[in-house]
């Protein structure tokens, strides 16, 4: 009976730790999509998208460099996001593998899975340094740097989530009755791989299909 309460105690201290996560994830959701709602409402209001007559009248007044361009390359970011999806996968393998208590396989996806969240991150530093617009270049310039900066934060953070799990994972922790955090750790990354997808959607797949001068191949 005492043997049972205790199975019982455990259940619930596991289901409280998961809830907690479940209510954080859904204010990073909600995060968000205030970020998307800003987005649109920032580009109905434009005469223009990317708002080009903006920048002229910046250029104009002094306020913007003559080298400014709203442009965006496609293919780094393509890889970015390749990079992005395939570590969202070494993620559900490594919760597989400790599910069935093969520790092993789970620190290898997840050593696979924090480097591949670090290439991520380099990718986007550099896309960023050829990018010839800033935050201040117009609203485009805004909108973008804060959307894929608070999600590149985000993906800073799921990576020391993971690498942290590993850490725990190499010292012993984590079985296949005890890996909740591992769970949340996958949770988290693919709600940001998702994210990611929805921004490389708007901000680069969309305009590129439609013939948007603003993106190219």
């Amino acid at each position: 009976m005492a043997a049972h309460g205790a199975a019982v105690g455990e259940r619930q201290q596991l289901s409280n730790g998961m809830l907690g996560f479940i209510l954080f994830a859904a204010s990073e959701v909600m995060f968000f999509g205030g970020l998307f709602a800003a987005y649109f409402i920032a580009r109905a209001d434009s005469t223009q998208w990317p708002p080009n007559d903006v920048l002229t009248a910046m250029k104009a007044a002094g306020t913007a460099k003559e080298t400014v361009e709203l442009h965006l390359e496609f293919v780094l970011p393509l890889i970015a996001t390749v990079v992005l999806v395939i570590s969202s996968v070494t993620m559900q393998l490594a919760v597989m593998a400790i599910q069935k208590g093969n520790r092993s396989g789970m620190i290898r996806f997840l050593i696979i899975s924090v480097s591949l969240g670090l290439l991520f991150l380099a990718l986007q530093m550099y896309d960023y340094s050829q990018l010839s617009f800033r935050a201040g270049d117009t609203i485009f310039g805004t909108t973008f740097y804060t959307l894929t900066g608070f999600h590149g934060a985000h993906v800073a953070g799921g990576t020391i989530f993971i690498f942290v799990c590993l850490m725990r994972g190499m010292g012993g922790g984590f079985s296949a009755r005890n890996h909740e955090a591992v769970e949340a750790a996958s949770f988290y990354w693919h709600f940001v791989d998702i994210v990611w997808i929805a921004l490389f959607t708007i901000f680069y797949l969309i305009p590129l299909i439609s013939g948007d001068s603003y993106v190219s191949a």
